[in-house]
């Protein structure tokens, strides 16, 4: 018997008032709460699985002064706002149908069978949210602790009823992983296909969340050589896999958070069309479309001017582009790009009419103003006077 251990979430007020409020037998702890608090890494979010149907759960909340938002009622989930944040509360399910993308539930009353529709082991440990006792039906524990993603039951159906599993298992074994195992992987191989028809948003957001991790090189050559990679991603090649390699080391050299899309940029050619292509592709937002083709528009001579990089492009997109490249960020540490103080009028002020000209010169001016890293108004000054002795 196995107990969960003492963490700063199990001792929160408000959650012990949400279990004393649906009945500390009627509900468990489960999924990342109690398998993060396991490995002793901090906790992001709880969920619970309870007895009752959703509208019961309301019902107690409501009359425990709880508020409750039906974030997905129909697939039996209720989110309880809490004073230290959201809980979500799912009523126990079992699979009617799937179809790879959506699955049709029927409310349950057996815990197990509601484990076993669950994707991994080690996602479906539920903790007494009194006694902490853990309840383990598939063998999660053991696989928590040899680090191993293992599907629950068959792997090929589990991934027949949701194809993003595929992809979520590649993320599970670069967060947790330190041993593959054989079924899980040829069960992704043979039906890696089947992830063309998923949206390309799910997509998008499951391969941003594996780049996000600390060391993802390992899990995307898993992909690769199962062939997934190349079905969600095919501009990525062995070349562009090594390349995020570098990248991760030399954020790691410069003390770099890792950043999805300047990973992502580093599994494309810089090359900014196809980047804007992959995006598209992607349905990444505009912001990410964005930073993902000045990444992809890197070359090696961003290292020699990077303040002026940053001016021109963007903080963000020019630390990217750095290390992308192998070069340090450092010159831009508690550096704020400045704002050129050249106006039109002191140009027109000095006698040229404005027209032309006058934006010739500015430009001139700002160029000069940004080859010298910058300098201060009284330059400014100088270098207008020395536009204009040349004219």
């Amino acid at each position: 018997m196995t107990d969960l251990p003492p963490a700063p979430w199990t001792k929160r007020a408000d959650l012990a008032q949400l279990a004393a409020t649906l009945g500390p037998d009627a509900m468990r702890w489960v999924g990342g709460a109690v398998r993060d608090t396991l490995l002793d890494i901090p906790v992001a979010d709880v969920d619970c699985a309870t007895l009752h149907r959703p509208e019961q759960v309301i019902d107690l909340c409501r009359d425990a002064g709880i508020r409750t938002v039906p974030t997905g009622i129909d697939h039996g989930t209720v989110t309880a706002i809490l004073e230290t944040g959201p809980v979500e509360i799912t009523t126990l399910r079992r699979d009617v149908s799937t179809d790879g993308r959506r699955a049709t539930v029927a409310f349950a009353d057996d815990w197990r069978e509601d484990a076993a529709r669950r994707d991994f082991t080690i996602n479906a440990l539920y903790a007494h949210p009194e006694t902490r006792e853990i309840t383990d039906f598939f063998g999660g524990l053991a696989d928590l602790e040899a680090r191993r993603v293992r599907f629950i039951g068959d792997a090929r159906q589990r991934i027949r009823e949701d194809h993003l599993r595929i992809l979520r298992y590649f993320r599970f074994q670069a967060r947790f992983g330190r041993e593959t195992e054989d079924e899980a992987l040829a069960a992704c191989a043979d039906l890696a296909e089947t992830l063309k028809g998923i949206s390309r948003e799910r997509v998008a957001m499951e391969l941003l969340g594996i780049l996000a991790l600390p060391d993802p090189v390992p899990s995307i050559r898993l992909m690769e050589n199962a062939g997934v990679l190349c079905v969600i991603l095919p501009e990525a090649r062995a070349s562009e896999i090594a390349a995020l390699a570098r990248l991760i080391e030399t954020e790691r050299e410069h003390d770099a958070e890792p950043e999805a899309i300047r990973r992502l940029a580093a599994l494309l050619p810089s090359v900014p069309s196809l980047a804007e292509t992959v995006a598209a592709r992607l349905r990444l937002s505009k912001q990410q479309r964005g930073r993902l083709a000045c990444a992809a528009a890197r070359t090696s001579n961003d290292a020699q001017l990077p303040r002026a990089l940053a001016y021109h492009e963007g903080m963000g997109c020019a630390r990217d582009r750095l290390l992308l490249t192998g070069a340090s960020p450092a010159s831009l540490d508690d550096w704020t790009p400045p704002h050129f103080p050249l106006k039109g009028g002191t140009i027109v002020a000095r006698g040229i009419a404005a027209g032309p000209d006058v934006a010739r010169i500015m430009r001139a001016v700002e160029a000069r103003w940004i080859a010298e890293d910058f300098p201060g108004e009284a330059r400014i000054e100088a270098l207008l006077t020395e536009e204009l002795a040349e004219r």
